[in-house]
C-alpha cells in the first residue's frame, strides 16, 4: 500500500495510487448547504489535502473522482474558476515576506484571466482578478485559501509584524464579502482562530464548522476508518512488534487516536502520525517531530499558567473555546485549538468543556519539549536521566533516585529564574511524569497539600520540595500534616522525601530520606 505522507495536492495522490480516506462526502454536504465557511484544525491534520480536493472538485475534475463518494452524488461537474490561495510557504519574518507570497498568487491570476495591473493594493488587484474570472468564464468564483493565520501565528511574540499582517490581511479577506454577488463558494483554513475578529472584522458572514459535530471527522481518521482502510496495515504493524491485531490496534489508540472536536463526537486518529506508523512499522512520535511549540513554551513563560494542569481535566466554558483575546492570560483556547488539548467531556448544564491531553504521543512529546526549558542538560545526559530515575523508582531505591536528581540540577547550564520554587516544582513534574509513574503535584489531604506523590506498583514516594531552607523541614511538615496517612493500609513501601533547593546555587542543596 501507498501511504501519502506529506503529499498534500489531491491529483497526485489519485494519479499515483495512493491510498485515499474518502472525505468527499463531507465536501459535497459542505457545498451543498451553504457558501462561506472555516475550518480550524491542527497542524498536519490533512487541511491542505482537504483544500486541494475541493479546488479538483470545483475544477470539473470528475476523472480524480473515480470510485468515490462524490462520483455519485454530483451530477453536474461544473467547472469553476478558482483562487487557491496557500499561506503555508513562506517563511514570514518580515512584512515583506507576506507581500511576496501574497504578489506571487496575484501575478499568477492575473496572468491566467488576462488581469493588466493598475494597482498596487493587494485587495484592489483580487478584486480586478475576481471581476476579470467572472468576465471571461460566465462563472461565479471559487475562493479557497489554506493556512489563513500562518503569518499571524509565527509571530505572536512580535506585536508591530503581527498588526502588519492583520491589516494587510484583513484588506485582502474584505474583498471576499463585497464581492459576494461574484463567488460561487468560499473555504478557509487555519491552525487557530488568533485575531479571528480583527482578521475577519468584515467579513461576518463565514460559518465556522471547527466545532460542528457533523464535520468532526472532515480532517483525520475514524476509527472506523481505520478498520475500513488500513487493517492490513494494523497486521503488519503489530507482527512488526510482535503484537497481535487487537494489540496492534489498542497501540494505536493509545498512541495517535482521542482528538474530538466537539462534545460526544467520533474519535479522530492524527492522520500524518498514522500513516508514518504504518510505512516505517515503527510506534513513534512523529507528529511532534515535525515541529516544536515554541510559540506555546513562550506564552506559558510569560503567564502563571501551571504546567502541572495539563495532565488533570481542564475545564473551561464554551467562551473560553470560541475565540482567543488576550492567550498571556488565557492560554487553554491556544492548546487547544493547536491541537494539544482535545475535547474530553461537556457539562450541558453549565456550558463547560473538560480538556486533556489527546493521547500518549502528544503528551510525552509536549513534556519532552518542555523540559528543555525547565530542566536543561547535555545532549547526553539529558538521554539516560529518565531511564536511571524510572529504574531507582520501580526498583524500591530513593537513593539512587536523589543521586541522580541532585547531579541534574547541578548541571552549571541549569538557569532557574522568576518563581524559584514554582519552576523547580515544574522541573520535578515534568520528570516524573516521563517516567511514566503515577504522579500528583500538590495532592490535596485533610491537612494540607503534598508536593509530589509518586507510586509504583510497590513503592509510594511522598516528596516535599523547600526553597532555601532545609530537607530536615520538609521532612517535619509531611510529619507534622500527617502527609503518610492516607496510605496507612497500603501494602506498598512508603518513603518519605524531604529536598532542599538552593535559589542562590539553583541547585538541590540537601536531601533526607525517611522510612
Amino acid at each position: 500500500m501507498l501511504y501519502p505522507i506529506g503529499i498534500q495536492n489531491f491529483e497526485d495522490l489519485r494519479r499515483n495510487g495512493y491510498v485515499y480516506v474518502d472525505k468527499t462526502s463531507h465536501i459535497y454536504h459542505l457545498t451543498s448547504t451553504g457558501k462561506y465557511f472555516f475550518l480550524s484544525r491542527p497542524r498536519r491534520f490533512g487541511k491542505s489535502l482537504l483544500v486541494s480536493t475541493m479546488e479538483a472538485y470545483f475544477s470539473g475534475r470528475k476523472d480524480l473522482f473515480k470510485g468515490l463518494a462524490m462520483e455519485q452524488l454530483e451530477k453536474d461537474w461544473i467547472e469553476y474558476p478558482v483562487l487557491h490561495l496557500d499561506l503555508n510557504s513562506g517563511r514570514y519574518m518580515s512584512p515583506e515576506d507576506l507581500d511576496v507570497v501574497l504578489d506571487q498568487h496575484l501575478n499568477n491570476w492575473e496572468a491566467q484571466y488576462g488581469v493588466v495591473r493598475k494597482y498596487d493594493d493587494c485587495s484592489a488587484r483580487i478584486n480586478d482578478i475576481i471581476d476579470a474570472a467572472c468576465s471571461r468564464t460566465g462563472r461565479k468564483v471559487v475562493i479557497l485559501i489554506d493556512e489563513y493565520d500562518k503569518p499571524i501565528v509565527n509571530n505572536l511574540g512580535n506585536e508591530p509584524l503581527t498588526d502588519y499582517y492583520r491589516r494587510t490581511l484583513q484588506g485582502f479577506y474584505s474583498v471576499l464579502k463585497a464581492k459576494d454577488g461574484q463567488i460561487r463558494f468560499g473555504f478557509l483554513t487555519g491552525v487557530s482562530k488568533i485575531g479571528k475578529l480583527s482578521v475577519f472584522s468584515s467579513l461576518n458572514n463565514l460559518k465556522d464548522i471547527s466545532m460542528v459535530k457533523d464535520y468532526a471527522d472532515i480532517c483525520g481518521i475514524s476509527e472506523k476508518e481505520l478498520h475500513d482502510y488500513f487493517d492490513e496495515s494494523v497486521s503488519e504493524l503489530g507482527e512488526a512488534n510482535d503484537l497481535i491485531k487487537d494489540e496492534g490496534y489498542l497501540k494505536l489508540k493509545e498512541m495517535y487516536d482521542g482528538y474530538h472536536f466537539t462534545p460526544n463526537s467520533v474519535g479522530v486518529y492524527n492522520p500524518f502520525s498514522l500513516l508514518n506508523a504504518f510505512s516505517d512499522r515503527e510506534f513513534k512520535d512523529y507528529w511532534f517531530e515535525t515541529g516544536t511549540p515554541t510559540l506555546l513554551v513562550n506564552v506559558m513563560k510569560k503567564t502563571s499558567f501551571d504546567v502541572t494542569t495539563l495532565s488533570d481535566n481542564v475545564v473551561v466554558t464554551v467562551d473560553d473555546l470560541s475565540g482567543m483575546q488576550d492567550i498571556i492570560s488565557n492560554p487553554i483556547p491556544l492548546f487547544y485549538q493547536t491541537g494539544y488539548l482535545t475535547i474530553k467531556g461537556y457539562d450541558r448544564e453549565f456550558k463547560e468543556y473538560t480538556l486533556g491531553f489527546p493521547n500518549d504521543e502528544v503528551k510525552t512529546g509536549f513534556l519532552k519539549f518542555i523540559y528543555s526549558y525547565y530542566v536543561p542538560a547535555n545532549p547526553s545526559e539529558g538521554k539516560t536521566t529518565t531511564s536511571k530515575l524510572a529504574r531507582a523508582l520501580r526498583g524500591g531505591d530513593p537513593y539512587s533516585f536523589m543521586k541522580t536528581l541532585e547531579a541534574l540540577f547541578a548541571n552549571t547550564t541549569y538557569q532557574i529564574q522568576g518563581d524559584a520554587e514554582k519552576n523547580f516544582q515544574y522541573a520535578m513534574y515534568i520528570i516524573m511524569e516521563l517516567l511514566g509513574e503515577y504522579v500528583q503535584a500538590e495532592r490535596s489531604t485533610s491537612n494540607g497539600r503534598i508536593d509530589l506523590l509518586l507510586q509504583t506498583g510497590d513503592y509510594i514516594y511522598i516528596v516535599e520540595l523547600k526553597i532555601d531552607s532545609t530537607a530536615d523541614a520538609a521532612l517535619r511538615q509531611i510529619e507534622d500534616k500527617g502527609y503518610a496517612k492516607p496510605f496507612v493500609n497500603d501494602p506498598r513501601k512508603l518513603f518519605r522525601i524531604g529536598v532542599s533547593f538552593s535559589t542562590a546555587d539553583r541547585r538541590i542543596e540537601d536531601w533526607k530520606i525517611a522510612e
